[in-house]
């Protein structure tokens, strides 16, 4: 298969949690490198967004002026370029990461990888699946069902006028594990002078 099969491919595999990692682009990665199955777009005052669930993944690319970060959950992180990388780790567990760009420019990353058993598991697969009907962005991938269970990502957010809250869940049942994220990217305070 050729390198645009591959890539037709992507997102539309079984994806596993220990396959997952995170990385932080300060640049938009080109759509080309995934299948994204739902796109959502935010637009402030002094900022701009694009959320793409992809798979049991996501992106979400923020631009304020000239500045771009780009936050990529993904199982290929071989395939994507290098150039603009800030930062890049595998899932395990609970981590922070905190970050600081030029002009005030900071992004806020909380991750915990949930592995539950298998009692405790349906129930709260079903919890979060009702409330997501009624907020953000929410995929249920059925093709990926195992033992009448659904694997989903569901994103939810806040965009404020000098911040961006993005919580995300990837529900991977045949695991019994939730990946859980919360980011907040934070646009620094206008100044006096720029009123």
């Amino acid at each position: 298969m050729g390198l645009k099969g591959l890539e037709l491919e992507r997102g539309r595999v079984r994806q596993r949690v220990d396959d997952l990692c995170f990385c932080l682009y300060q640049r938009p990665i080109h759509p080309e490198f995934f299948h994204i199955h739902r796109v959502r777009r935010i637009e402030q005052a002094r900022y701009t967004a694009e959320i793409w669930v992809v798979g049991l993944a996501h992106s979400v690319t923020l631009q304020c002026g000239d500045q771009i970060l780009t936050e990529l959950l993904t199982d290929d992180s071989e395939a994507l370029p290098k150039s603009g990388l800030a930062t890049s780790f595998r899932f395990r567990g609970e981590r922070d990461h905190v970050q600081t760009f030029t002009k005030g420019l900071r992004y806020i990353l909380s991750t915990q990888v949930e592995r539950l058993t298998p009692q405790i598991f349906p129930a709260t697969h079903r919890d979060y699946v009702h409330y997501a009907q009624t907020r953000g962005i929410f995929v249920l991938f059925k093709e990926w069902e195992h033992d009448g269970l659904c694997p989903f990502t569901f994103i939810d957010f806040d965009a404020r006028d000098h911040e961006l809250h993005v919580h995300a869940f990837h529900a991977f049942p045949e695991d019994l594990t939730l990946l859980k994220t919360q980011s907040i990217f934070e646009i620094g305070r206008r100044s006096a002078d720029s009123y």
